[in-house]
């Protein structure tokens, strides 16, 4: 099978097709775990989970771009079986520029949860911000742990004793650090509308209803019918995996 040696991949499943799933920035594959555990029972081929580049157990890149992200990961596909990639958040944009066919694996279908599609400059600045400040050592895991769930979103949502944050940190000299590597934040804001020009598959975007990130109206902008994922927020798909069997399984069904 297909693979990266520079990528932490968890895989289960078999045969197509395959299911891709693409954390956000800051995080890690184990954000799915909720939703692979179901997957069982409800998706019908394989699927894959990778750490994306300079997060996680995955190694680091030169420099961060969506056309990266994406040429790394699509190496993790296997031709001949039709994929499907959903992402959330960045790794919705990483989707979204699979969409294009421009890279290996080609997938049939797309979709992304909580993109952001909207970017003033103050954010851009203060994501530049965050990818230039060197890397910060805590004393103790737990403090690392603790800013690890922050820079991802989802603290109050796992706790920082959990697996989902054994992959986030790593013991450093002097004390633990990230396993992120900051300068991802660089990766800057997405051009959503080219993208989905850009797309020849076809797409679903969906985000949570209280996901200050990505609201309905901006969805609205871009796409005609995102799917409004009722009383969750921006990660919803650790909030609640269930939500989002609807959205696979409406994926599968575009596959033809």
């Amino acid at each position: 099978m297909a693979g990266s040696e520079h990528l932490f991949v968890r895989r289960g499943g078999s045969g197509g097709p395959a299911l891709l799933l693409l954390h956000g920035l800051g995080a890690t594959g184990e954000v799915w775990d909720g939703l692979v555990g179901l997957l069982a029972g409800s998706w019908p081929g394989s699927w894959i989970v990778p750490d994306l580049p300079g997060h996680g157990r995955s190694a680091p890149l030169p420099s961060y771009s969506f056309g990266g992200f994406a040429a790394e990961v699509a190496r993790l596909t296997e031709p001949g079986i039709p994929l499907v990639v959903f992402g959330h958040s960045l790794g919705g944009a990483v989707a979204l520029t699979l969409g294009s066919g421009w890279f290996e694996g080609r997938p049939s279908a797309v979709g992304g949860l909580g993109v952001k599609v909207r970017w003033t400059g103050e954010e851009l600045e203060k994501a530049a911000a965050v990818a230039a400040r060197p890397t910060k050592t805590f004393a103790s895991r737990e403090e690392a742990a603790d800013r690890a769930l922050k820079v991802a979103g989802l603290a109050g949502l796992v706790p920082p004793d959990g697996p989902l944050v054994d992959g986030a940190v790593v013991p450093s000299e002097g004390g633990w650090g990230l396993a992120l590597d900051s300068r991802a934040f660089a990766v800057g804001a997405p051009d959503i509308d080219g993208m989905l020009a850009a797309a020849r598959v076809p797409v679903l975007l969906a985000a949570g209803e209280h996901d200050a990130m990505s609201p309905v109206e901006h969805l609205q902008a871009v796409v005609p019918d995102p799917v409004i994922l009722k009383g969750l927020g921006h990660n919803a798909h650790v909030e609640d995996a269930t939500a989002l069997l609807p959205l696979l399984e409406r994926l599968a069904a575009s596959i033809g």
